[in-house]
């Protein structure tokens, strides 16, 4: 059983869980993941972590509250525990050699929580760091503060304008390229949509440009399949193989059409109907 040292809602929609996990904390590197269980006859998921406190001994996931699993996560209080806290899993983002390059990393809605300690990792190896940060609206931005802590250059951007600047993530990447600046690396998580677009403004330039594919991700240890890509032409597994991945070699095309085949299973694992009444039940 894991301890949860805090918890707490950022917004309405999006969670943190730190969790009491000494062993994890002192080996997780950026981009790596964890699977837990809420409880014994709940499923494994993988999350990100986001944080990690050697000193404490704890480890910080911030996640979004879609399914079953997220929606109880979100039921559970400070001081309460988890089944199973497992990692770190996921092979370590590759983020050394950048000193004194210029940098990008780019963050949409929840990715952000993945982008921060990326772009922490490198302005902490002396990186000169843009963050861009996109959300649909002011309403879900989270780790604002954070983020300019660790960048160089901070862009907010909202789809709906309601906070800094209305449009896209690539719209304020297009507009730095159109200015002459030029990147070493561009590291994009958020939908698998944004990344594609990132991709492919990115690609004339030749910029190296790293993607998370966590997003597909279910067993995490490679045994179900469910997060197999077709990379440079070669079948790869988002949680052994990777999560992260070279954005110019990944068939977006073919990871978005799978990312959307368990959207009926999963809402079915929150919402079903009593076929002797036809009611609607929830949980």
């Amino acid at each position: 059983m894991y301890r949860i040292i805090e918890k707490t809602n950022l917004n309405p929609t999006i969670g943190m869980m730190r969790i009491e996990a000494p062993l994890i904390a002192r080996k997780a590197k950026p981009g790596q993941f964890i699977i837990l269980r809420v409880n014994e006859d709940g499923e494994r998921t993988p999350f990100t972590i986001a944080k990690t406190d050697i000193e404490e001994g704890s480890v910080t996931i911030i996640f979004q509250i879609v399914g079953k699993t997220t929606q109880d996560m979100d039921k559970l209080k400070t001081g309460d525990y988890l089944q199973d806290f497992v990692g770190p899993l996921g092979n370590p983002s590759c983020l050394d050699g950048y000193e004194g390059k210029n940098v990008c990393v780019i963050g949409g809605g929840l990715g952000n929580a993945i982008a921060y300690p990326q772009a922490k990792c490198l302005h902490e190896k002396g990186a000169i760091v843009d963050i861009i940060a996109g959300f649909r609206n002011k309403d879900i931005i989270i780790l604002e503060d954070e983020m300019r802590e660790v960048s160089d250059n901070f862009y907010v951007i909202t789809d709906d304008g309601s906070n800094g600047k209305k449009g896209f993530v690539t719209d304020v990447l297009q507009e730095q390229l159109d200015k002459g600046k030029r990147y070493e690396l561009v590291v994009a998580v958020g939908p698998l949509i944004m990344m594609k677009s990132v991709c492919e403004m990115t690609r004339p330039y030749e910029i190296h440009t790293v993607v998370s594919m966590n997003s597909i991700m279910i067993d995490g240890t490679g045994m179900c399949g469910g997060c197999r890509l077709t990379y440079d032409g070669k079948t790869k597994f988002a949680c052994v193989d990777g999560p992260e991945f070279d954005g110019h070699k990944v068939d977006f095309d073919e990871a978005i059409m799978r990312s959307k085949q368990f959207k009926k299973a999963e809402q079915q694992s929150i919402e079903y109907a009593c076929k002797l009444t036809g009611e609607v039940h929830r949980g």
